[in-house]
């Protein structure tokens, strides 16, 4: 799944509910690399991916991410809750 353009409080719902959808049956493979700006929506995102990852076991891996998602990540505490970046 390839995300583009900007993950704000307006978009991000539709993209987690695609990610879901594809979790539910399959691993979900991120790329974040066509992203161009970020607010907390894609942290919280994210971090919702991964709850649902683990509780229906499959794999979530992203790559790509914004070092703005990353900054906010940082500054609320939750960087090392984010799943790894794929190589």
């Amino acid at each position: 799944m390839v995300v583009q353009g900007n993950l704000t409080i307006d978009t991000v719902p539709a993209i987690f509910e695609t990610g879901l959808q594809q979790l539910a049956s399959e691993d979900l493979c991120v790329d974040f690399s066509q992203v161009e700006s970020v607010d907390s929506a894609a942290v919280s995102m994210l971090l919702g991916w991964a709850r649902a990852a683990q509780r229906v076991k499959q794999g979530l891996r992203v790559k790509g991410l914004p070092e703005d998602l990353l900054n906010l990540a940082r500054l609320y505490g939750v960087a090392e809750l984010l799943p790894q970046q794929a190589s």
